[in-house]
């Protein structure tokens, strides 16, 4: 999962936010601020807050405890201690910390959904968290403690203590920091927090969501690459291009399917390998693993679709509890519940999973010679001397395994907590965490069969590649060496999973060719 250079400054204005805008802050470390709109705003819902705060009726989070202890009423004296015991209590998470790019693009979720004026929350609030953003302060955020039910709990919480100058943050070097000598470096003053200003920081799907446009970022580029290497195998294979014309297609129009078969039709136009056997070759159809390559990639695309579209609700949606309406009501709702996106990411996982199959039986396909139209076994140099790819796909193997039990949903799990308050939770934080491990398999699984292919390609010498697929062989060859005896090959996959990751393999193709679909 790749970062880069920042390219431009994000502005919060209580709308949604646009997915490069998120890998951007995320990522690439792009510098946020809040317009003065939603300052204006921010200060409006905030005085409704102070306003019943002042008052005897009870609000939860207000004037109330949380979870089962809602109907603990909270003299107004005690009601800031509230939030800060809120923040302390729930910073309750465990085990390793999480990737920096989650935290910051939780944090930037955050601020966003605050931006929103619906938590009634001061702009001091977003402002500071967008301080910690803008000055590269990572609060450190342990893996274990959401169930994406009131939100991402736990998480928000050590990220609001590094607020209040307490926990924990990752320095330049990724040692742990103490929060209040980061914050004193950086010149940023701890927070007081007020009235519901703690439940604000912490009632949110911030993580998830995060996390899922990462996701869909990264699996865009993947499956492109991914039709790349279906390209490059289908060419070494010697089989066909005619199962990916237009008109048969084109009778199944499920849109993902129609966009992969357009796009292995363009990257194996101009193969002289292809063009060697389209006459006189006595099979009658390849295997499904080159046949059916569209069908699935197109079903992983559909999915992709999908869960953009969920996302992009999200980026433009008010979550917290309770909310705070511009005509004064403050009401608890459930607006927090991660199930839209714990599904959604389970939904990726099974395509995920879905691919790195697929993409393996290809690979499987290129290294047994009874298969593989004339190569060599293990497209090894000497075989028997030289064992050539073979153990690549071993470890090919061991990602697509793992996948598939990635692909086992969480959302359709639940524990009932809070003493049975909260008594249907999303697991959606869990959906994430392991689609982020899933989506990382099926990058190296991608670059394992491009790596094979390529070396396929270069085997069916002096017959030429496509255009499209010679260009991805120029960038796989930058890192990886052509057929020859047996090397050490972890650092070749490695280079080649770097160049799926970085997009270096896409780019180059679509130089050649044209954008893919």
């Amino acid at each position: 999962m790749s970062a880069g250079q920042a390219t431009g400054e994000v502005r919060l204005d209580g709308h949604g936010l646009r997915f490069e805008q998120v890998v951007e802050v995320a990522r690439s470390g792009a510098k946020v601020e809040l317009t003065p709109g939603a300052i204006e705003r921010m200060e409006e819902s905030a005085r409704i807050v102070e306003r019943h705060a002042e008052g005897d009726e009870p609000v939860y989070g207000v004037s109330t405890g949380f979870g089962s202890l809602a109907t603990t009423s909270i003299p107004a004296e005690r009601r800031e201690q509230l939030q800060l015991s809120l923040i302390r209590s729930h910073a309750a998470g465990m085990g390793d910390p999480v990737e920096p790019e989650v935290v910051r693009g939780l944090m930037l979720m955050r601020a966003r959904s605050l931006a929103m004026a619906r938590s009634g929350a001061r702009p001091v609030v977003a402002e500071t968290l967008l301080a910690l953003l803008n000055a590269g302060i990572t609060p450190v955020v342990p893996e274990y403690g959401s169930l994406g039910a009131s939100g991402d709990l736990a998480p928000l919480a050590h990220c609001a203590l590094v607020l209040i100058g307490e926990g924990e943050v990752l320095g330049a070097d990724g040692a742990r920091v103490p929060t209040a000598d980061a914050l004193r470096s950086a010149g940023i003053e701890p927070l007081e927090l007020r009235a519901k200003e703690g439940l604000a920081l912490i009632n949110g799907t911030d993580g998830i969501l995060g996390m899922l446009v990462l996701a869909i970022c990264d699996l865009d580029r993947v499956l492109r690459t991914a039709d790349i290497a279906a390209a490059a195998s289908v060419e070494a294979l010697l089989g066909t291009d005619r199962a990916f014309a237009a008109d048969l297609v084109g009778l199944r129009p499920q849109p993902g399917q129609m966009a992969s078969a357009e796009n292995l039709m363009r990257l194996l136009a101009g193969s002289e390998i292809v063009a060697s056997h389209r006459y006189g070759d006595p099979r009658v159809q390849d295997a499904y693993s080159l046949r059916c390559a569209p069908q699935v990639l197109g079903a992983a695309r559909d999915s992709v679709d999908h869960a953009r579209q969920v996302a992009e609700v999200e980026l433009d949606s008010a979550i917290d509890n309770p909310m705070v309406l511009p005509d004064g009501r403050v009401e608890s709702c459930g607006n927090f519940h991660g199930a839209p996106l714990g599904v959604v990411c389970d939904l990726l996982c099974i395509a995920s999973a879905q691919v790195g199959a697929i993409a393996e039986r290809r690979t499987d396909r290129l290294l047994d010679a009874t298969r593989s139209q004339g190569l060599p076994p293990f497209l090894a140099d000497d075989p028997g001397v030289d064992s050539g790819m073979m153990i690549t796909q071993y470890t090919q193997a061991a990602m697509v395994a793992d996948n598939r039990r990635l692909a086992v949903p969480a959302s359709s799990d639940t524990v009932p907590t809070s003493a049975m308050q909260e008594d249907h939770v999303s697991m959606a934080w869990n959906a994430a965490r392991k689609l982020r491990r899933s989506v990382t398999n099926l990058e190296r699984i991608v670059a394992v069969e491009l790596l094979c292919a390529t070396r396929g390609l270069d085997l069916r010498s002096p017959l030429a590649p496509a255009p499209a697929t010679a260009a991805a062989l120029r960038v796989v060859r930058g890192g990886a060496s052509g057929p020859g005896p047996d090397r050490w090959q972890s650092p070749e996959l490695a280079a080649v999973e770097e160049m799926v990751r970085g997009g270096e393999v896409l780019a180059a193709v679509e130089e050649e060719i044209g954008e893919l679909s």
